[in-house]
């Protein structure tokens, strides 16, 4: 192991991405901020935590190579901490390991397992940590979750040796092409539809959303139910089709994916749900943005871009 890494003599700055749960997030958090406040003094590096409603979030630690050390151990034994705590008032006997997950770009993963897995297992072996590399990458990126388990201090160490690592992987061969980061999905609550109510599902409980329902009401009443050139009885020569609107909107090409879902079951989903027609354009030469265009009657459309939006 590189001494100048580990005894910060290396003056790098080094950026860490870590994948939190929100339970482990409000822990670093703390009441009104102050655990992480702490943490940010006490180790001198930049601690930042992503913004969403989402069930997983980011946590990213910027420093020199020593402060993010510093930042990891207080984390691991701020979990292992709340493990104790956890099994005050439980009646399990054996104490669960601290377990960490690093958000790794994949170009660095093969020189993090090594020729045959030499390099992981050298790593298992002298930290003493269990350390998992995710076969697949994270959705929508070109990065892997890296799991560490093990005791803080194990722990510690093993993050020291991944550090290095990573810089010599940096130094040696940059990686080629930008890094897609993993962006944690907000949690879209399940809609259902229901003699004509739409609710969300939240935990066991559907509960009952007004501005859905309204939507939803609304895409029925204009569904076209009779073929079409056929004229309403009553109404000689009326069209019982309103007329179609097209709406466009831009959609980031790293969101594309979220929309469409796998094998297109997403966006097949929102079709049949607003009754609206939806294309994507192929991605443009050098955009970083997808075109979206909705026909439909208002309705439809608005219902569509709803849906759209809440994945």
């Amino acid at each position: 192991m590189d001494p100048k890494v580990t005894e910060g003599g290396l003056n790098v700055t080094l950026t860490i991405r870590l994948l939190m749960h929100g339970k482990e997030v409000g822990s670093i958090i703390g009441k009104k901020g102050e655990t992480v406040k702490k943490m940010r003094e006490e180790s001198g590096a930049r601690i930042n935590i992503s913004e969403g409603n989402c069930p997983e979030r980011i946590v990213t630690i910027t420093g020199p190579t020593d402060a993010i050390f510093k930042a990891f151990a207080m984390i691991a034994f701020k979990f292992e901490e709340d493990i104790d705590n956890s099994m005050s008032n439980s009646t399990a006997t054996s104490k669960p390991p601290v377990t960490l997950r690093l958000v790794v770009p994949a170009s660095q993963c093969g020189s993090l397992i090594g020729k045959g897995g030499s390099k992981i297992k050298e790593i298992r072996e002298s930290t003493g940590a269990q350390v998992q590399v995710a076969g697949d990458m994270l959705p929508n990126s070109t990065e892997r979750a890296v799991t560490i388990s093990g005791m803080p201090d194990a722990i510690i160490q093993c993050v020291k040796q991944i550090c290095v690592v990573m810089l010599e992987v940096e130094y040696k061969s940059p990686p080629k092409g930008a890094t897609i980061p993993y962006r944690p999905k907000p949690a879209s609550a399940p809609v259902i539809f229901a003699g004509g109510q739409a609710y969300t599902i939240q935990g066991q409980y559907a509960i009952p959303h007004p501005d859905l329902t309204k939507l939803h009401q609304l895409a029925m009443q204009h569904t076209p139910f009779t073929p079409l050139g056929q004229t309403t009885p009553g109404f000689p020569g009326l069209d019982a089709n309103p007329p179609a609107s097209t709406h466009e909107l831009t959609i980031p090409n790293d969101l594309i994916g979220c929309i469409i879902g796998r094998q297109g079951s997403k966006i097949n989903e929102i079709r049949q749900m607003s009754g609206a027609q939806i294309k994507i354009a192929n991605a443009a030469e050098g955009s970083t943005e997808r075109q979206i265009t909705i026909t439909g009657s208002p309705a439809n459309i608005s219902l569509a871009q709803y849906l759209i939006n809440a994945r």
